[in-house]
């Protein structure tokens, strides 16, 4: 197979890509940069956060946890507030500072119950993100949780985090 050579002006050129990786090229860098800064925006890495939450004293932001009460009984973020997504409009109010950045989760990737939470609260006119890998990836990453009957904390899957090293280095 031949490659083609792109560049930030360029679309591929000559023989057709015979994969879906190139065969519609890369965007622009600063069209590039432009998505992937506003990406950060709006996503909190799960590692990201614990560490914040480790550190001590004000992260600067609160948890929130926008599952079911079943769910939240199973496991939660140790300090994150108890607000369900159908509750958010009429409790958000009591529960949260408006000038403190939320940061909400829901049950995982496969699960878009932390950007409804996120969206819920943005048109309340919070400042929000979504932490990705929702507490699926908590629990991987092997961060200590809390249940109905105490804490918990389950060893790091080695696919989701580093075996014996404290940062993934990303």
């Amino acid at each position: 197979m031949t490659t083609t050579r792109l560049t930030a002006h360029s679309a591929p050129s000559g023989p057709t890509f015979s994969h879906p990786v190139l065969r519609v090229p890369p965007a622009p860098p600063a069209a590039a940069a432009a998505y992937f800064g506003a990406s950060l925006a709006f996503h909190a890495d799960v590692s990201d956060v614990a560490s914040a939450l480790a550190a001590g004293g004000d992260p600067g932001f609160v948890v929130l946890d926008s599952r079911s009460t079943q769910s939240w009984d199973q496991g939660h973020v140790p300090g994150a507030v108890h607000l369900p997504t159908a509750l958010i409009a009429e409790q958000a109010g009591q529960l949260l500072d408006p000038a403190v950045p939320v940061v909400t989760y829901c049950w995982g990737p496969g699960c878009n119950g932390g950007v409804r939470s996120a969206l819920a609260l943005a048109e309340l006119g919070y400042q929000v993100k979504e932490m990705l890998g929702g507490f699926e990836y908590w629990v991987r990453e092997g961060f200590a949780y809390e249940t109905w009957e105490g804490g918990a904390q389950r060893a790091a899957d080695p696919l989701t985090a580093p075996v014996g090293a404290d940062a993934c280095g990303c």
